[in-house]
Parts: structure tokens; C-alpha cells; sequence
């Protein structure tokens, strides 16, 4: 059971990137599932989560209005949409999903901003 991200790379500041999420050996239908964000050390940070039928959704505030996270259950995907990215976004990205109050992650892609 994994989860990959992908999609992550180097924008300039005010860019947009959009990152995607798949699992493989499972579908991600029944589950909230969301994003972190982890940069060099410190603590991974929670950003967004949306819940298995899209009705709801979270968002940190240092990225509430900037990104946007949805969900394809048909094509068994996560995305998060990034737009006016900042140097501080600047990060290593996951994907994760709840079971039961627990948090289960995968490998995760960069994200870098910078000009």
C-alpha cells in the first residue's frame, strides 16, 4: 500500500504547479485525504484535507486563497492546485490519508520556488 506524489518542480515566485496523488493496492474513495508539507528541520505542517465526498474542506492559513485540493474518485487521484506560490512554500510535499484517526503518508515530491 503507497502513496505517490508527483508533479512537484521549480516555479518562480507568483507561478502555479499543480501536484497529483495516486495510491496503489487501494482506492482512496472512502477516506479524507490531504496534503503536508515538510521542509528541512521542521515539523511536517498539515495544509489542506478534503473528505471522501468533497463536501468538506480544511486549509492552513498561510495557503487559504492561494491553493485549492480536490479529488477525482473515478480516476482514484488526489490534486492540489498551487497558485501564487511563495519562496516560503518552498518544500517537500505528501499526500496522506486518514484510517481511523490514523495517518498513513507516501513519498513525496519537491516543490522549489524560487527566480
Amino acid at each position: 500500500v503507497q502513496l505517490q506524489a508527483s508533479g512537484g518542480g521549480l516555479v518562480q515566485p507568483g507561478g502555479s504547479l499543480r501536484l497529483s496523488c495516486t495510491p496503489s493496492g487501494f482506492t482512496l474513495d472512502y477516506y479524507t485525504v490531504g496534503w503536508f508539507r515538510q521542509v528541512p528541520g521542521k515539523e511536517r505542517e498539515a495544509i489542506t484535507c478534503i473528505s471522501s465526498s468533497s463536501t468538506n474542506t480544511y486549509y492552513e492559513e498561510s495557503v487559504k486563497g492561494r491553493f485549492t485540493i480536490s479529488r477525482d474518485n473515478a480516476k482514484n487521484t488526489l490534486y492540489l492546485q498551487m497558485n501564487s506560490l511563495k519562496p516560503e512554500d518552498t518544500a517537500v510535499y505528501e499526500c496522506y490519508y486518514n484510517l481511523m484517526g490514523r495517518v498513513y503518508w507516501g513519498q513525496g515530491t519537491q516543490v522549489t520556488v524560487s527566480s
